[in-house]
């Protein structure tokens, strides 16, 4: 299957509306809000680490409204146990039967909010249903359904009572990114609305045809040249001095989804090399681990994979074709 051009450009309309529903709740984050989206169409999570108040859950919310969805949001604490995220099995006396009691992670998009709060058992419950979108309890799988978002936050400046995310469990996100606090026009603007009642967005689009727009992005077309360069990317935060442990595959695979969908949502047919540059640090930077001397001296992920695409050469368009 081979995307067309009338295809692409529902694909980007539909997009643009999405992004453009969900700016009337998160004001002036329009990136942030397509990087979003881009993740859950690429059938990705999202992990933002942000400081309080600066419209996590309203941009969860606002998601779910758009995608006619359903939306839950846990929050993570230290005593927080798996079974209040996958749901547990009760006995039904009446009955004679053990009745399934469904968790919050049976929800099209679920907050998990201070992620690193809880303990690293409780975390791994979601590991399942990040990757298979399923979930087992008592050997039952039951699946979390379609489409699936997990936008998961944690707090950059409050690390007491916290636990550190696990490589593992940070490979299972597809980008990391920020909304970071809006502009004074926005703030201004955010004040203005504190007196009207909440804001119910109309949908957009349907799940169903929300999991058709990933289908779509999947037949966008890859250059040969554009999938080298991808993995000279990849290849070079292995290698780069600074870096103790590099990109793994699933990094890989992750660029290549997220490009595809970020092509079809400008209405492109073809991944460019400009959107592997585009992505390459929500994409990349939280799976690298740096050498400690790199740390002490203020290195940052996102530093070393912006050198890496400086130091690379793209294929150029006219070898494209």
């Amino acid at each position: 299957m081979t995307l067309s051009t009338e295809q692409s450009e529902w694909f980007a309309a539909t997009f643009t509306q999405m992004v453009e529903n969900v700016e009337q709740v998160v004001l002036g984050k329009r990136h942030a809000v397509e990087l979003a989206f881009t993740a859950m169409i690429s059938e990705g999570h999202l992990l933002l680490e942000d400081f309080p108040g600066t419209g996590k859950t309203s941009l969860a919310r606002a998601m779910s409204q758009t995608v006619q969805g359903t939306s839950s949001r846990i929050q993570f604490t230290p005593d927080l146990l798996p079974g209040d995220i996958t749901g547990i099995t009760v006995y039904d006396q009446k009955t004679g039967e053990f009745e399934f009691h469904s968790g919050p992670i049976f929800a099209n998009i679920v907050l998990a909010d201070e992620i690193n709060r809880a303990s690293p058992k409780t975390q791994s419950a979601l590991l399942e249903a990040m990757e298979e979108g399923n979930v087992t309890v008592d050997g039952v799988t039951r699946s979390t359904g379609v489409p699936f978002l997990v936008i998961a936050t944690q707090n950059p400046i409050e690390q007491a009572g916290t636990y550190r995310l696990p490589e593992a469990q940070l490979d299972r996100f597809m980008m990391k990114t920020s909304l970071g606090y809006p502009d004074l026009a926005s703030t201004i603007q955010i004040m203005q609305a504190t007196s009207e009642v909440r804001h119910v967005l109309s949908p957009v689009i349907t799940p169903q045809a929300l999991v058709g727009m990933s289908d779509l992005s999947r037949a966008v077309f890859v250059n040969p040249l554009v999938f080298d360069y991808i993995g000279r990317i990849i290849e070079a935060t292995r290698t780069a001095k600074q870096v103790r442990m590099g990109s793994s595959v699933r990094g890989a695979r992750s660029l290549v989804k997220a490009a595809k969908t970020w092509a079809a949502a400008h209405g492109r047919v073809f991944v460019t090399p400009d959107d592997v540059k585009a992505l390459a640090e929500s994409v990349l930077a939280h799976r690298i681990v740096l050498d400690p001397e790199a740390e002490f001296d203020g290195v940052t992920a996102n530093a070393v994979i912006g050198q890496i695409l400086l130091d690379l050469v793209p294929p150029a368009r006219s070898d494209l074709g």
